[in-house]
């Protein structure tokens, strides 16, 4: 049999079976124990059914992973939707641009969802897409409170695992509702499974929106940014930097104090938003000051 690993917790594993529609509470066979090698969330597993009543069973294979990430710790993630609000709370940029570094390290690719827009003003979205598509970025404005937009959100996570992010009070689990709402699965047998008194902590979940695409929420948005790698990497996360990395005078230029540099040309004729260079130069001090404590 196989499925899809949609939560782990205290060494349990619920594994999502699509031709049941339903979830099979695994253990993983100790030989992955031996070989340390632990089961994620948005594992494709092989597994053996213990008991069909009960929907127990042992995980025997996991699958090829096309892509892990590490913090959350997932597998086989294509997209990353992150949702911020346009406004009720405004955009906190530091922080998207940060994320937005997260993803690029790791090569997933990234849709903006600007919640909110029945509030917003036509001023404020143009700003957003100003700001983000010149950036490179695919942008959807959706309002949860009136389902507007919500079809295009889910044909962007149509055949994909998603995971998606943002911080709190931006209309996240809104949105995320909506697009459960026409869900024909057994979801309300699934989550009976799931949420049994034992096993209720805080974690990551895989939520099924139809039968070949899956979201993720992820807990801890705030604490998704790590600046463990080195500064001069630092300008390849930024894709509106791209084109112009071989015009600058100086080979290996980091877009900060070197003469003849072509993107902050770019950045005074108003090709590179000032709101992201000027995020990538605090994130770039950062990185700076943490290499010097270092020596």
């Amino acid at each position: 049999m196989q499925g899809r690993i949609i939560k782990g917790i205290a060494g349990f594993y619920y594994v999502y079976d699509v031709v049941e529609s339903s979830v099979y509470e695994c253990k993983a066979k100790g030989a992955f124990r031996k070989e340390k090698i632990k089961p994620l969330v948005g594992d494709l597993v092989e597994y053996e059914i213990l008991d069909l009543e009960e929907k127990t069973g042992n995980i025997i294979d996991i699958l090829p992973r096309k892509s892990e990430l590490i913090r959350p710790a997932v597998a086989n993630i294509d997209q990353a939707l992150v949702v911020f609000a346009i406004t009720k709370p405004k955009p906190h940029f530091n922080l998207l641009d940060r994320f937005l570094v997260m993803m690029e390290r790791q090569e997933i690719p990234v849709v903006i969802c600007f919640n909110k827009e029945d509030i917003a003003s036509d001023d404020e979205m143009k700003k957003l897409r100003g700001i983000y598509e010149a950036s490179g970025y695919q942008v959807i404005f959706t309002s949860a409170a009136q389902r507007k937009n919500i079809e295009e959100v889910r044909a962007v996570l149509k055949g994909k695992l998603t995971t998606v992010a943002g911080p709190s009070g931006v209309g996240k689990s809104s949105l995320i509702n909506c697009l459960q709402e026409n869900v024909n699965m057994e979801t309300g047998s699934i989550s009976q499974k799931i949420e049994r008194g034992k096993h209720t902590t805080r974690h990551s979940e895989l939520i099924p929106v139809d039968e070949d695409s899956y979201i993720m929420d992820t807990p801890g948005f705030s604490s998704l940014y790590t600046n463990d790698f080195e500064k001069e990497e630092l300008k390849y996360y930024f894709p509106e930097f791209d084109k112009y990395l071989n015009q600058c005078r100086f080979q290996g230029c980091n877009h900060v104090n070197e003469p003849g540099c072509a993107v902050k040309e770019a950045l005074k004729n108003g090709a590179i938003h000032k709101v992201r260079y000027e995020n990538y130069l605090e994130m770039y001090k950062e990185l700076e000051q943490k290499e010097k404590k270092r020596y």
